[in-house]
C-alpha cells in the first residue's frame, strides 16, 4: 500500500500545551508539569499487509493460553474421578491464571513498553509451552496434581500478554479506521481457545460415570469420531501406561495441548517484529509516556477508573463463571458434555464482536451508548436464565441456551470495545501500560468470585445471581462514563490538516 504523509494538528488535544521557549519544541507540558513527545512535524504513515499475520500469529498464542487455562472446568467431573478431586481444586486450578496475573501484569507490562510486542510474546508462548510440558510428565495422582497446579500457574503468567496486548498490536500495525476492528478480531480467535476447551475437553475426557446424560449433538460427534479417538487412546496408553480409561483420555488431552504450544512458540520465534518500518496512523508515530510517568498520569485520570471497575466486575466475574459452569449446572441435573455446549455455544457468539467494532469503526465517537445498549441486553437475558434456573419461570432447554448464547454474544462483543474506550481515554500513555492495567481489574473481579466458590459447601446458587448483580450495577456507572477521544482526535486532525495544506497550495 503507498504511503501517506500528514501535517501534525494545530493543537495537541489532551489537555497539553506547547513548551514556551523553543521554535521548535519537542516535548509537550501538561498542566501538572509532566512533559510527553510532540508529535514530528511531518509523518510519514503506511499500512502493511503483514499486519494480519502479526495479529494471527499473536491471537493464536492468545487462544493457546486461554483453552489451557479453561482445561479443567469443562472435565470437572471427569478430572475428579481420576484424580480424587473436588470442586475446590478445579476452583484453584481455574484461580490460578488470575492470582499469576496479580504478579506478572506489572512485570509484563513494562516488557512490552521497553522491549515491544516480539519479546512479550516470546515470553508468553514460552511459558505455555512450559506450563503445558510440566502437564505431560506424569499421570501419577500425586505427583500429577501437583506438576498440574504449576503448568497452570506459568500458563497465568503468560496471561497479561494474551490478554493486555491486542490493542498494543492494533496501534502498532493498524489505521485508525481499523483498530477497533483489529482489536476484536484478536479477541474472537483469542476466545476460540475457550470453545475449543468446552468441545475438545469433553469429547477427549469423556465423563464415564453420566453418559447416560449425554446431548444429542454430542452423540453423533463421538459416532463419527470413534474410531480416530479409538485410535489416539491406544497411542496414549502406549506412552503412558496409565491404568485407567479417563486417566489415558486425559494425559492424551496434554499432549494434544503441548504439541500446540511447541507449534505457536516456533510462529513467533521465526517471524514476529516489533513494529513496522513506518506507523500506520499519525498517534502510533507519537513516542508514549515512559513507563512511571505513564502508570501515575493513569492512576490519575478518572475516567480510567470508571471503565476498570465496570470491565472488571463484570467481565472479570462473567469470564470465571463460564469457566465452572460444569461445576455451576451438574446440581442441576445438566450434564458435563451439555454444559460444554452451552459453554461453547456462548464463545462462539462472542464473534459478534467483530460486528459492533466494525460498526464502532465506521460511526466512531459513540463508544459510550453502545456499551450501555449492549449491557441493558445482557442484563434481561441473564435475569430470564436465572429466573428459569431456580423454576420463578417456566424452565426449558430452549430459554437455557437462547439466553446464555445471548450473554455470551452481548459481553464479548464490549470487550473490545472497553480496550479502545480505555486507550482513547488515556492517551498518551502507552497502550500496553493502559490495558495491562485494566485487564489486571478483570482478574482480581475473577479472583474475588473464585476465591468464594472455594468455601467449603457454599454451593453454586450465588453464582448466577452474582454475575447478574454484577451487570446491573455496571449500568449507572456506563451511564456516568464520559467520551473521551484523545487519540483519534490527533489522527483526525492530522487528516483535516493535511487535505487544509493540499487545497492551500492548489489555489
Amino acid at each position: 500500500m503507498m504511503s501517506d504523509t500528514h501535517q501534525i494538528p494545530s493543537s495537541f488535544p489532551v489537555n497539553y500545551e506547547v513548551s514556551s521557549g523553543f521554535d521548535h519544541p519537542d516535548v509537550l507540558v501538561d498542566q501538572a508539569g509532566e512533559k510527553a513527545p510532540l508529535i514530528p512535524t511531518v509523518v510519514t504513515t503506511k499500512v502493511y499487509f503483514q499486519r494480519w499475520y502479526i495479529l494471527i500469529a499473536f491471537s493464536l498464542c492468545s487462544a493457546i493460553q486461554n483453552g489451557v487455562w479453561n482445561t479443567w472446568g469443562p472435565i470437572a467431573s471427569a478430572s475428579e474421578d481420576a484424580f480424587g478431586w473436588t470442586d475446590s481444586t478445579i476452583a484453584l486450578l481455574s484461580n490460578w491464571g488470575p492470582i499469576a496475573y496479580l504478579i506478572a501484569a506489572f512485570p509484563l507490562s513494562w516488557l512490552i513498553d521497553v522491549k515491544g510486542i516480539r519479546w512479550a510474546t516470546l515470553c508468553m508462548s514460552f511459558l505455555i509451552v512450559l506450563g503445558t510440558g510440566l502437564r505431560c510428565i506424569t499421570s501419577d495422582p500425586t505427583t500429577a496434581t501437583w506438576l498440574i497446579h504449576v503448568g497452570q500457574f506459568l500458563n497465568g503468567v503468560a496471561g497479561p500478554v494474551g490478554m493486555g496486548g491486542p490493542p498494543v498490536v492494533s496501534a502498532e500495525w493498524f489505521p485508525p479506521h481499523q483498530r477497533t476492528t483489529a482489536t476484536a478480531i484478536s479477541i474472537v480467535i483469542s476466545t476460540l481457545g475457550i470453545a475449543a476447551s468446552f468441545l475438545l475437553g469433553p469429547y477427549l475426557v469423556p465423563d464415564r460415570k453420566n453418559t447416560s446424560q449425554t446431548h444429542s449433538n454430542y452423540s453423533s460427534s463421538q459416532v463419527y469420531f470413534s474410531r480416530e479417538r479409538s485410535y489416539l487412546n491406544n497411542l496414549s496408553d502406549d506412552l503412558t501406561g496409565a491404568g485407567s480409561d479417563t486417566m489415558k483420555d486425559i494425559m492424551l488431552y496434554m499432549y494434544i495441548a503441548f504439541g500446540i504450544s511447541v507449534f505457536a512458540f516456533l510462529l513467533i520465534l521465526i517471524y514476529f517484529p516489533n513494529k513496522p518500518p513506518l506507523p500506520p496512523s499519525v498517534s502510533a508515530s507519537v513516542e508514549r509516556l515512559d513507563f512511571s510517568s505513564g502508570l501515575k498520569r493513569l492512576f490519575r485520570n478518572v475516567t480510567f477508573w470508571q471503565i476498570s471497575l465496570v470491565y472488571g466486575v463484570s467481565i472479570g466475574v462473567y469470564n470465571c463463571w463460564s469457566g465452572v459452569l460444569d461445576v455451576n449446572l451438574k446440581s442441576h441435573n445438566i450434564s458435563e458434555k451439555e454444559a460444554g455446549w452451552l459453554g461453547f455455544y456462548g464463545v462462539i457468539a462472542g464473534f459478534s464482536a467483530l460486528i459492533v467494532a466494525r460498526l464502532a469503526d465506521i460511526f466512531s465517537r459513540h463508544m459510550k451508548k453502545y456499551l450501555i445498549t449492549l449491557y441493558i441486553l445482557a442484563g434481561i437475558s441473564f435475569a430470564v436464565f436465572t429466573l428459569a434456573l431456580y423454576g420463578k419461570i417456566p424452565f426449558s432447554a430452549g430459554i437455557m441456551y437462547t439466553t446464555l448464547i445471548l450473554v455470551g454474544l452481548l459481553l464479548s462483543a464490549s470487550t473490545p470495545l472497553f480496550y479502545e474506550t480505555c486507550c482513547e481515554a488515556t492517551y498518551p500513555v502507552a497502550e500496553g501500560i493502559t490495558n495491562f492495567a485494566l485487564t489486571l481489574m478483570n482478574n482480581i473481579g475473577g479472583l474475588v468470585f473464585l476465591l468464594i466458590q472455594m468455601i467449603p459447601n457454599i454451593g453454586t446458587m450465588w453464582e448466577n445471581w452474582c454475575l447478574l448483580g454484577s451487570i446491573v450495577f455496571c449500568l449507572p456507572v456506563l451511564f456516568f462514563l464520559r467520551d473521551n477521544y484523545n487519540r483519534l482526535k490527533v489522527d483526525e486532525e492530522s487528516v483535516r490538516n493535511t487535505a487544509d495544506s493540499s487545497t492551500d497550495i492548489s489555489s
